[in-house]
C-alpha cells in the first residue's frame, strides 16, 4: 500500500531537513515519492500504477504520496512545479527526479537503475 506523508512523517522517514543540511536518508528501504494533486489528470493515471507496484515489490521498497495541495511545504522544499512528479530516493547516494506520468516499464526500469531494487 502506498502511505501519504505529512511533514512530520516525511522528516521521520525520508528526510529531515530541519536537522540537516546535507541530504541524508531516514529510511531502512528505497523509496518512491509521488507528489500528486487531486485534480490532476496525469496524477490519477500513475496511481494506479503505484499500487501496483507497491505490492509487487512488497519489502523491497516503500511508496508514499505527498499532495501538493496538503502539504506546501514538502512541495517547496522539493521545488516542485509540474505534477505528477516522482522523486526516486535511493537508500545511499542522491535521490533523483522524474516529470510526468511515467509508464509501468519506465517505473520499473527507473526502480533497478536508480533504486538498485529488482
Amino acid at each position: 500500500m502506498t502511505e501519504h506523508l505529512t511533514v512530520d512523517t516525511f522528516k521521520e522517514k525520508v528526510f529531515n531537513f530541519e536537522e540537516n543540511k546535507e541530504w541524508k536518508f531516514e529510511g531502512e528501504k528505497p523509496c518512491l515519492i509521488d507528489f500528486y494533486a487531486d485534480w490532476c489528470g496525469p496524477c490519477k493515471m500513475v496511481a494506479p500504477v503505484l499500487e501496483e507496484l507497491s505490492e509487487e515489490y512488497d519489502g523491497k521498497l516503500d511508496i508514499y504520496k505527498v499532495n501538493t495541495e496538503e502539504q506546501k511545504e514538502l512541495s517547496a522544499i522539493f521545488g516542485i512545479q509540474s505534477i505528477p512528479s516522482l522523486l526516486f530516493v535511493p537508500k545511499d547516494g542522491q535521490p533523483q527526479m522524474a516529470m510526468g506520468a511515467l509508464p509501468k516499464d519506465t517505473l520499473e526500469k527507473a526502480l533497478k537503475d536508480v533504486l538498485n531494487v529488482e
